[in-house]
């Protein structure tokens, strides 16, 4: 075990995960209410419920290179309060489509408006708070900065998913556009007076060589990433369509898990070899997904849920890992964006027919696609274990 810091690398990370713990909760809280506003409170389909929720990850993809080089370019810090006020402007246009409730279709259209600039906001967030912590601690901790990092956002919806639902069920929709407008500006001023850190982009980055090092660990975080589309988009509608209550339990659920395990083993991929870790990880979150195919009452599609976030948790770092590793300093960002982006793409496009399925056969056929699109990140993990020697570096 390395000790040639007495200072954990956690440490320098606690004020970056603090900022990604606050501005995640605007997005936790619309987790389990947006798809019952959109499906109960305007009256539409399980499709469009879907699109909807799609279009987040969807411009999150288009906007996923972008904030990776103006990460790189401009700063992490400068980045990330980008984004907050992006999120800031998400939140007004959830308040103007309330003015359109009476109009089903226009009311969703401005809402999908405003979840794509949600989705651009969580990514000039989230790629510059990992390209601001990779600055700040050695590179061979890389994966440790990805867990905690991503332990704060997890957390955000592990604590917003009963809060939007209580303020949704107190003060309907509005109470979320409310939320979702305010908290990212009060955000800021925790950002404000954070170290920046001098950008160290030169130039042009090496495109076709950042890519080269991310696509095969992207396209198995790609096929890991369905389970968790899967729980965000449809686990609620799950719940309230088999009368199981109440339907945030299942995103905590997941959420707390998945927290769990990153607080407790997030250092594994950093030890083990981030390949080796992903390949059980994903195992286990296939698992998950068919349990709650499976599950004949509200507890075991809650075990599925844990099971879920068990799995899907070290995934992301463990892959990351590998892609990382393949890319210059200067060029980080980028490369946290383009490895990111391939999670987008694959949420952006299976949402809506996650949402054609649920519609043709039923909301819990969506696990069982599901659990076999995650099986397929097993193969590529597998891969990536043949090619790759042991990290280890705890």
């Amino acid at each position: 075990m390395s000790v040639s810091s007495p200072r954990s690398p956690v440490a320098p990370l606690v004020p970056i995960m603090a900022v990604v713990l606050i501005a995640f909760l605007i997005i936790g809280l619309a987790l389990p209410v947006l798809p019952l506003h959109v499906n109960q409170g305007l009256g539409l389909g399980t499709f469009m419920v879907g699109l909807i929720t799609g279009s987040q990850f969807a411009a999150a993809l288009i906007s996923r290179l972008w904030s990776g080089h103006y990460s790189d370019s401009r700063g992490a810090k400068h980045a990330v309060a980008v984004g907050l006020l992006m999120a800031a402007g998400a939140g007004l246009l959830y308040l103007v489509s309330l003015a359109f409730v009476g109009t089903p279709a226009a009311s969703a259209t401005i809402l999908l408006l405003g979840r794509a600039l949600l989705g651009a906001a969580e990514s000039f967030i989230i790629t510059g708070a990992l390209s601001w912590g990779l600055a700040l601690v050695d590179i061979r901790s890389a994966g440790r900065v990805m867990a905690w990092v991503g332990t704060s956002m997890y957390a955000a919806f592990a604590l917003g998913a009963p809060l939007g639902s209580f303020l949704y069920a107190s003060y309907g929709f509005p109470a979320i556009a409310l939320a979702t407008t305010l908290m990212p500006l009060a955000t800021l001023l925790l950002v404000a007076p954070l170290r920046p850190i001098t950008p160290q982009h030169r130039g042009n980055p090496a495109f076709t060589k950042v890519i080269g090092a991310v696509w095969v660990p992207g396209l198995g975080l790609a096929f890991s990433s369905i389970g968790f589309g899967a729980i965000t988009a449809f686990i609620s509608l799950l719940f309230v369509n088999r009368g199981w209550s109440p339907a945030w339990l299942a995103f905590t659920a997941f959420a707390s898990s998945f927290m769990v395990v990153r607080i407790f083993f997030g250092h594994l991929p950093d030890r083990f070899g981030g390949a080796r870790v992903a390949l059980v990880s994903v195992l286990i979150e296939a698992a998950g997904q068919a349990l709650i195919w499976l599950a004949p009452g509200a507890p075991v599609a809650l075990g599925g849920a844990v099971l879920t976030g068990v799995g899907y948790s070290l995934v992301y770092p463990g892959l990351g890992i590998e892609a990382v590793h393949g890319t210059p300093p200067d060029s980080r960002g980028l490369a946290m964006g383009a490895y990111t982006a391939f999670l987008d793409l694959a949420l952006g496009i299976t949402s809506p027919l996650l949402g054609l399925v649920a519609s043709c056969a039923d909301v819990g056929t969506v696990f069982l696609i599901s659990a076999m699109v995650v099986l397929g990140a097993a193969v590529i993990a597998a891969r990536l274990v043949k090619s790759q020697p042991i990290h280890n570096h705890g």
